[in-house]
């Protein structure tokens, strides 16, 4: 049994390297995609995971299997694509660190996946099952990626959204977002959001209201992702929020995917908790842990190549 099983989106990030003597910018191949980063941070603290999604069958593709064997992170349900080549995305960095993308991805191979190769083996051999927004955007993989969700939740995984909402990627612009991404929060024990995304998922102004909206569906936990600003976690008796590290920020590639990487593989040392049953200091204690992974991830370039060890993660915290 997987400690975590996640289903999404694994591409190439060309992320900006300097100049060239003439000036010309520079781009570096990172391998990314939200659910990969995550898995790879899981991994890399010690948990065993395993990715289901599909690359092209060209160099790109090559390249980011081998990332995930070299992360420890098992490659069983990672198809390959004869015809469609594997999504890349251009990242451009701005003065904060944050970033923009710009995806190749008309069609690109990770939407490709169909509901008929899920391994539904390993979906029913997973203590937590994670998937996320990028592959809601477009069929087929809208459908198996919902499909799986209902097959891992009902074989008794925790199950973890992240909403993870890319305009760019949403042919039917916000309004179909709006319609499709609320049909993940039944399925998902724990939901992971950044601020602007609640009013996307919910329609609600108010963060609170939002917040209890979500926990209506379904959801144990929500987690509130606010950048510099720190996180906060939502349950249906609690609130909690843990302020952020202070760090050279230079590239949020990444980020948020290490801090949920880090909470999940917490929230698996405790041996999969009912989420509303954690006291305040077990919430206190997740968030900052995640906040440590994600706020590192930051002070580095890339995806996958920025995460943390553990030994970085605990020195933060001892600052």
């Amino acid at each position: 049994m997987y400690d975590i099983l996640g289903l999404g989106e694994l591409l190439i990030d060309f992320t900006p390297s300097g100049e060239n003597d003439q000036g010309m910018a520079l781009y570096a191949r990172n391998p990314g995609g939200s659910i990969a980063n995550m898995l790879a941070m899981f991994a890399k603290l010690g948990g065993s995971a395993a990715f289901v999604g599909k690359v092209g069958k060209d160099a790109f593709g090559d390249f980011l299997e081998q990332t995930l064997i070299a992360g420890r992170v098992n490659t069983r349900g990672l198809l390959r694509d004869p015809q469609v080549l594997t999504t890349l995305a251009i990242v451009s960095l701005l003065a904060d660190g944050d970033r923009s993308f710009i995806f190749y991805r008309k069609p690109g191979a990770d939407i490709m996946l169909r509901e008929d190769e899920l391994p539904l083996d390993q979906l029913a051999d997973c203590r937590i099952f994670h998937f996320g927004g990028v592959t809601l955007t477009d069929e087929p993989v809208r459908s198996a990626t919902l499909a799986a969700a209902r097959h891992a939740k009902k074989a008794g995984a925790l199950t973890s959204f992240d909403c993870n909402y890319r305009p760019s990627l949403w042919s039917g612009g916000e309004e179909e977002a709006r319609a499709v991404l609320p049909r993940a929060l039944p399925l998902a024990d724990l939901v992971k959001a950044a601020e602007e995304e609640l009013l996307l998922l919910t329609g609600i102004e108010d963060q609170e209201k939002a917040a209890q909206s979500i926990l209506e569906k379904g959801c144990g936990a929500l987690l509130l992702s606010m950048g510099a600003g720190g996180s906060k976690v939502f349950t249906h008796k609690l609130q909690v929020m843990v302020p952020a590290y202070r760090v050279n920020a230079i590239d949020a590639t990444g980020s948020g995917d290490a801090y949920l990487g880090a909470v999940l593989w917490q929230l698996s040392q405790m041996g999969r908790p009912a989420l509303d049953e954690l006291s305040r200091e077990d919430w206190h204690r997740l968030l900052a842990f995640g906040n440590a992974a994600g706020g590192l991830t930051a002070t580095r370039r890339g995806g996958i190549p920025a995460l943390p060890t553990m030994a970085e993660i605990e020195a933060i915290q001892s600052w």
